[in-house]
């Protein structure tokens, strides 16, 4: 990991109880301007920052596979979904399936994905700072900043736009 990321990383967990503080506030502005604030700081982010010279994700958590992830995957791996649930995943607290250990099994020296095309949908969209309702999972991205140094660049933009309009609802 290069040495930018990995410093937004400890910034990400010293000013992680301060962040979500910062989100608590959040939830009280309008859905659809914080959805239009994630949304523009996530395109100017992914601009700049390069997964593959990162993916702390792939090497420190498990995605959620659904059903239709398993299945996806065990199909382009030549395998029943039983089997790949019994390889690569097993059934965490809250009835998720989850990989079985970090880092994930498909992903390469070169932190390429050997499945990227069939990889599960929760891949797809991490970090998940450009859905809908945002309001609804800050939570999540709270603790996503200290995974991923682009969700902390997206907060950090986030919180400088809205500390220059002095915290306003608009």
């Amino acid at each position: 990991m290069n040495e930018d990321y990995r410093a937004r990383l400890v910034k990400a967990a010293e000013q992680h109880p301060e962040v979500r503080k910062r989100m608590r506030n959040w939830k009280k502005r309008k859905p659809k301007q914080l959805d239009q604030l994630f949304h523009q700081a996530h395109d100017e982010v992914f601009q700049e920052i390069d997964c593959l010279q990162c993916a702390n994700c792939c090497k420190t958590t498990s995605p959620i596979f659904r059903d239709v992830d398993i299945e996806r995957l065990a199909k382009h791996l030549r395998m029943k979904p039983s089997a790949l649930i019994d390889q690569h995943l097993h059934m965490d607290q809250d009835g998720h399936y989850v990989l079985n250990a970090a880092p994930c099994p498909f992903l390469g020296a070169d932190n390429y994905c050997s499945v990227y095309e069939h990889r599960p949908q929760a891949c797809r969209e991490y970090p998940h700072t450009d859905r809908k309702h945002m309001h609804q999972i800050l939570d999540l991205t709270a603790t996503n900043t200290q995974v991923c140094p682009a969700a902390q660049l997206v907060v950090e933009k986030i919180s400088k736009v809205l500390q220059v309009r002095g915290g306003r609802k608009r």
